[in-house]
């Protein structure tokens, strides 16, 4: 934990340290520490949950880019089964940014989609740190409409900082890109399952991310914008970051409260990165329900349902 800590979980390293040399001395001498270290341990799992349960919005952000954190690829391995990956958009390339192909949740066949960051250097290179080009957003569309042609749902799996505005993107026509995915995802004639399990960045994660479901982790987080740009655009200082995270409403409970997503997944105590596994379970858990959920409505009926859902967005209250 120690190379990737956060500022906020520097508290907690303390007790780790013990714990460890208490199991290293205890390995070395066969000493039995049972007694010592069974405090430890409990004081820092409940310093753990109470750390975690009042991050700021900010906090959060970090939490949402963790290094450790689980990405699509780790949830397609351990959520899903049998996935096999489909390459290229028959337009121009193959995207690394987003990944997606035929898996089973539970045995039922769906077309799983999701951004894809890199672990190191090499791979965020590839894989352009989870921001892709257009092409990218035009191979998930020929897999849904893939997935539609064989009455499969389609499950995404949103983790981007934003879509990448380099030149050769914009000259391909990222916008057109975006903004075509989002008409033919409206009308899809398949249940769409989509979970922000990161970063939820803007056009870069609404080109995957209108479903008829919108499930988000607890300490993703899901904006027009990053809290370092809207400082800088609004108050011309980027280390104003605190101030935009918590104007932005970006939180898992933020959104849920204004019905922008439709559930929050729990992450283990210190977030998805401390305990992968446990989130894998628990995401899966909520996926299944959901699908099945969706299963069972008739296609006209889904789709109306889909319309109302977005056209309810935004609407004003006279309160």
């Amino acid at each position: 934990m120690a190379t990737h800590t956060l500022d906020f979980e520097r508290p907690l390293l303390e007790l780790e340290r013990q714990i460890e040399e208490l199991k290293r001395v205890a390995g070395e001498g066969a000493v039995d520490v049972a007694k010592e270290l069974q405090p430890l341990e409990q004081k820092l799992a409940e310093l753990r949950v109470q750390i975690y349960r009042s991050l700021t919005p900010m906090q959060r952000v970090q939490v949402a880019r963790h290094p450790k954190r689980p990405y699509a690829l780790d949830y397609l391995r351990s959520v899903f089964s049998d996935f096999v990956e489909l390459h290229g958009d028959r337009l121009f390339r193959d995207d690394p940014a987003i990944v997606g192909g035929w898996a089973r949740l539970d045995g039922q066949t769906v077309m799983a989609i999701g951004h894809q960051k890199g672990r190191d250097t090499k791979e965020n290179l590839r894989r352009n740190f989870g921001m892709a080009h257009p092409e990218g957003y035009r191979k998930a569309l020929r897999l849904m409409k893939l997935a539609e042609k064989f009455h499969a749902p389609v499950v995404t799996l949103v983790d981007t900082p934003g879509a990448y505005p380099g030149i050769g993107a914009e000259e391909r026509g990222q916008a057109e890109a975006i903004a075509h995915n989002l008409l033919e995802m409206a009308g899809l004639r398949t249940p769409i399952l989509t979970a922000i399990i990161g970063e939820g960045g803007s056009g870069g994660a609404l080109g995957v991310g209108l479903g008829d479901r919108v499930l988000m982790l607890e300490n993703a987080v899901y904006s027009v914008i990053s809290p370092e740009g809207c400082a800088a655009i609004l108050w011309k200082d980027a280390s104003q970051r605190e101030r935009a995270a918590e104007a932005l409403k970006i939180t898992a409970q933020d959104l849920l409260q204004l019905g922008v997503i439709d559930e929050i997944v729990p992450e283990p105590p210190g977030g998805a990165h401390a305990d992968p596994d446990a989130a894998a379970e628990t995401l899966g858990a909520a996926l299944r329900r959901h699908l099945a959920q969706l299963d069972k409505l008739r296609i006209v009926k889904l789709l109306k349902r889909r319309e109302e859902k977005y056209l309810s967005m935004g609407a004003l209250s006279g309160k």
